[in-house]
């Protein structure tokens, strides 16, 4: 369950990171719109980021020493 959600916090950074590019493109910057994905893209990112630490820290993820 929490790498399912895991994986969809990237596909939604990814899929932010995408429509920021085509509201630039499509606007030419004179909109918000890009900067409005920017945001969530931020936002994504620090969440994707916390659940990650909280489940290495919780013991729900571990890391691999070995290679």
């Amino acid at each position: 369950m929490l790498k399912i959600l895991i994986v969809v916090l990237m596909l939604a950074v990814l899929v932010s990171l995408f429509s920021g590019l085509f509201f630039l493109i499509r606007d030419g910057g004179k909109t918000n719109r890009a900067l409005n994905s920017l945001a969530l893209r931020v936002a994504l990112s620090v969440l994707l980021l916390a659940v990650i630490l909280i489940s290495l820290w919780q013991g729900g993820l571990t890391l691999n020493p070995t290679p």
